[in-house]
């Protein structure tokens, strides 16, 4: 157990957390949520002991030990992948290298002896002899083939490391696991297999994501950093979320008496705890919402977006066409071939691959910003598109302020109007005014949005458009594209936001294209279509 005691935190006049009171128990999974810059991170380097609190203090059960995911990529680069993973245990791994140092003495001692034999009775204790095993069934889960379990990080590509340093993490059942985006570059088998060990483990997780799917598969309780306050709240993010948005609908409602107010919450929690048992943490989660004190229940002071995408004019009949379109990269590599299809008008179409890099450059052909090494596409005349790439850095790389910048992709010059525009990502007084070369990568994802809103177009194509992005932007986002009357394309790794927005999804791969009017679950739970995506792959 973890416990927070009168906890604060302070940096010059600005206070990020004051007074935190909080307890996190064995059996529960915690996802930690807030405004980017509300100190979610700074939260749990605080929980790990990586940074000190101004005052209060962190207590944990003796004899517990904590894993945390580690974020630097390179830590390790000199390391032998499996060592890495065994290193989650450090007390395992420092007997496991004592007792071999000894053994490999030339002048072996009695002592040398005595040492050992304690040394190998606590390794056996520790079911150290398994240790090996363990580490190596933890990276073939995570999809680590292998052939590349002996070989050093330094050799292994970006997205494996972070599979190696997950494992590392998970390894050795810690009683107190601490997780800051452990779904970041994970590919859709690794995340599903993560939320099934979540879901089974039996002791206490510590988590922030921005995947909202994620935090519902795994969690129990919600912990909200708000205004300098840390509330804990029962149930997974959907249920924080629906219960805000209702409590805040009623608070609206002066003329509902308090008493129907309640009957209303009432309701609406029995609902969502009868359909917790969808889930792989239905009987904590079922249990907890059972218990759960409305009173304690309060309405979130967030601030969403206000994300509307309008049309300047509607599309005709014709959409696009794409013949037979084909990418290789320098390498020689196949990205995609034969990818014909037609988008019809009203599709909301999500684009996937398991290369990623495939789906960024089939987005870019069809935003003439890159070119198909075969095969034609053409849209209708009426079409009036609108991108957002993956990668924005040539958007900000000029001398203006955010209202100049904007301003760029207007007809319409006047200030007031195109502080609309920013106002609307939340950008407002002397925000509006700073450079686009001060920009964190969220407030550029933000001003990308107020691009694409002023542009008005019947054609959007969004190339992973909530990378950066908080959890309330992403909500507003998510909701503002499941309303948008036109047609789009778009690539996501946020399963929620392609589940609920995508009517047809197309798989690219390097033998041609599956195309399925389906919803993205459908998708995912269809055998037959599973089996033909590794025919297209082989």
């Amino acid at each position: 157990m973890v416990t927070v005691q009168n906890l604060s935190l302070q940096f010059g006049k600005r206070v990020l957390f004051d007074e935190v009171n909080i307890k996190f128990t064995p059996g529960n999974c915690y996802g930690v949520i807030g405004a980017n810059g509300a100190g979610k991170s700074t939260f749990l380097k605080i929980l790990s002991g990586d940074i000190d609190p101004t005052t209060g203090q962190i207590e944990i059960s003796p004899g517990e030990r904590m894993s945390i995911l580690k974020q630097n990529h390179f830590e390790f680069d000199e390391e032998q992948v499996i060592d890495v993973v065994m290193m989650g245990n450090q007390k395992l791994y420092s007997i496991m290298k004592e007792k071999d140092a000894i053994y490999a003495k030339a002048d072996f001692t009695d002592e040398d002896g005595l040492k050992v034999g304690e040394l190998e009775a606590e390794f056996a204790e520790m079911d150290g002899w398994n240790a090996e095993s363990d580490a190596a069934e933890l990276l073939s889960n995570l999809d680590v083939v292998e052939d590349n379990h002996y070989k050093l990080m330094k050799e292994l590509p970006s997205n494996q490391k972070i599979k190696v340093l997950l494992a590392q993490a998970l390894f050795g059942n810690p009683d107190i696991l601490i997780l800051d985006e452990p779904t970041n570059d994970l590919d859709l088998k690794t995340i599903t297999w993560l939320e099934n060990f979540l879901a089974d483990f039996k002791n206490t997780v510590i988590v922030v994501s921005h995947d909202r799917h994620f935090l519902d598969m795994v969690c129990t309780h919600i912990v909200d950093i708000d205004f300098s306050k840390v509330n804990l709240f029962t149930g997974n993010y959907t249920f924080w979320y629906e219960t805000s948005q209702l409590l805040l609908k009623q608070r609206a409602d002066k003329n509902k008496k308090n008493e129907a107010k309640k009957a209303e919450l009432l309701d609406f929690i029995a609902r969502f705890s009868a359909n917790a048992s969808k889930s792989k943490q239905a009987t904590s989660r079922k249990k907890a919402l059972e218990k759960l004190d409305i009173e304690q229940i309060k309405p979130s002071s967030r601030k969403y977006p206000g994300i509307f995408f309008k049309q300047t004019r509607e599309a005709g009949d014709k959409i696009l066409d794409v013949h037979n379109l084909a990418y290789k990269n320098e390498d020689g590599k196949t990205f995609f071939s034969n990818v014909t299809f037609t988008i019809n008008k009203n599709d909301k179409v999500a684009i996937i691959s398991d290369n990623s890099m495939a789906v960024t450059t089939f987005l870019r052909i069809l935003a003439g910003e890159t070119q198909a090494n075969s095969g034609s596409f053409e849209y209708g005349v009426t079409i009036t598109k609108s991108y957002i790439p993956n990668d924005n850095k040539s958007y900000f790389e000029v001398d203006l302020n955010l209202i100049d910048w904007l301003r760029q992709y207007s007809t319409e010059k006047d200030e007031t109007f195109v502080r609309g525009f920013l106002g609307r990502m939340l950008f407002s007084g002397e925000e509006t005014l700073k450079k686009c070369s001060v920009l964190s990568g969220g407030e550029k994802v933000r001003c990308m949005l107020s691009k694409t809103m002023l542009e008005e177009g019947n054609f959007l194509i969004l190339d992973e458009p909530t990378n950066h992005l908080d959890l309330e932007s992403i909500t507003a986002l998510n909701n503002g594209l499941i309303d948008y009357a036109g047609t789009m394309i778009f690539t996501s790794h946020d399963h929620t936001f392609t589940h609920t927005i995508a009517n047809r999804i197309i798989e690219i791969t390097p033998k041609g294209v599956i195309d399925r009017l389906m919803s993205y679950d459908d998708y995912l739970a269809d055998e037959k279509i599973q089996a033909l995506r590794q025919e297209m792959y082989a």
